[in-house]
């Protein structure tokens, strides 16, 4: 069929305006506004910095691996269970080490009780969200790497009210910490009767609040020491997926990174044309350029890449799209690219859809008869706006943090 009689729906934001420059076109946020900065935590030191922080307290170098153990390990900040370490200035030191960067607002859950949402409001009043998720065989914490986000896509909620600031490395490894020990409290579903003790996070997505490689050295700080095994969380770097909507030259520093992790690129759209309006960032670096620094990616890592695509009903989900998305992943060889679809997760008063099931099959058909592995995502929350896409501070959550 003639894609030009094919019905286009156009991108545009719902119930909000996007910020544009001077010139009109949406604005990016790439610098994060200036706020006070968290206090210094353990986890945003090197292992050699804890022990020489640990000394400037007035203490013995070693006490810095006593409180890794019971950060990373016991999943506490209390100093009463702390009981190895010295009685008299132990709550000074915790203070000192670990002192509190989130606080809970609240938590909806839903999934039977598999899945948990939580607010968190930061030092400075700022709100994140997380989303903890039981799967069979696997427990996955989608976590945020920036307080909103500057990337100004106008379907995603999050992005409507801008960057508030970059988040801290110990203010993301914290996110795991906290749902952690929620696990081990028995609170995320599962079976009542089970010991919980020995489980935890065993994934990571960094698709949460923000554009992960906009707040690169801190995203990559905490995925150090979530994958560190002497000084850490100890998890595996393959369990671990960092988004982007396209930033290619923090791609191709990602890929020199010397980390295993999963690489997935939120492309959804394989023309120009339409991801310029979707994806605003695409102005500065096309599709094409794009691809090569993922395709540059799984060269150097031998790990497969995934490419996220939003169905939307009308807009991005046609089937010629799905042939020219299986030319330009093949123009750059077999067997280097999973696709992961996911059927757009409206947010409240949307005037998007997402696309019908028969157009999901269809894209998925074609897709796989090129030869191109493609699995629809199974998305968790939507009924508590917990979905990709869906997280953002609302007036509701801004009143309960007040008194949180």
């Amino acid at each position: 069929m003639d894609p030009s009689r094919i019905r286009q729906v156009k991108p545009r934001t719902e119930g909000w305006n996007q910020r544009k420059d001077a010139e009109g076109r949406p604005l990016l946020q790439f610098a994060s506004p200036k706020r006070g900065k968290p206090p210094v935590h353990l986890a945003d030191l090197t292992p050699e910095e804890r022990v020489a922080k640990v000394k400037e307290l007035g203490l013995p170098g070693f006490r810095a691996k006593q409180l890794e153990k019971h950060y990373f390990e016991h999943r506490t900040r209390d100093p009463e269970r702390m009981t190895d370490l010295p009685k008299e200035g132990r709550a000074e030191l915790v203070a000192g080490m670990l002192p509190d960067l989130l606080t809970e607002v609240r938590r909806l859950t839903t999934d039977g009780g598999d899945t948990i949402k939580f607010l968190w409001k930061l030092h400075d009043g700022a709100l994140v969200e997380s989303v903890l998720m039981r799967y069979p065989g696997r427990i996955t914490l989608c976590v945020s790497s920036q307080a909103g986000c500057g990337m100004n896509c106008p379907f995603c909620a999050t992005g409507q009210n801008g960057l508030t600031r970059n988040m801290s490395a110990a203010e993301i490894v914290d996110q795991v910490v906290r749902a952690n020990e929620v696990i081990e409290a028995g609170e995320l579903g599962g079976k009542r009767d089970d010991d919980h003790s020995a489980e935890r996070v065993s994934n990571i997505v960094f698709m949460g609040m923000g554009e992960p490689l906009a707040n690169y050295k801190r995203v990559m700080q905490a995925v150090r020491t979530m994958v560190d095994k002497k000084n850490g969380l100890g998890m595996s770097a393959r369990g671990i997926t960092v988004s982007t909507v396209g930033l290619a030259p923090a791609i191709r520093k990602l890929t020199d990174e010397d980390l295993p992790v999963t690489f997935a690129l939120s492309l959804h759209a394989p023309d120009d044309e339409l991801r310029d309006e979707m994806i605003p960032v695409n102005d500065r670096w096309k599709v094409d350029e794009v691809l090569d620094a993922a395709r540059g990616y799984y060269e150097k890592t031998g790990r497969r890449v995934s490419i996220e695509y939003a169905l939307i009903k009308d807009m991005n989900d046609h089937p010629w799209r799905a042939d020219m998305l299986a030319d330009k992943l093949l123009a750059r060889g077999k067997g280097w690219v999973h696709v992961n679809p996911i059927p757009l997760n409206p947010t409240p008063g949307s005037v998007w859809d997402a696309s019908t099931p028969a157009a999901q099959r269809e894209f998925v058909r074609i897709l796989n008869d090129r030869g191109i592995p493609t699995t629809i995502r199974d998305t968790r929350g939507k009924e508590i706006d917990g979905a990709c896409g869906q997280l953002v501070v609302t007036e509701e959550d801004e009143r309960a943090a007040v008194s949180a």
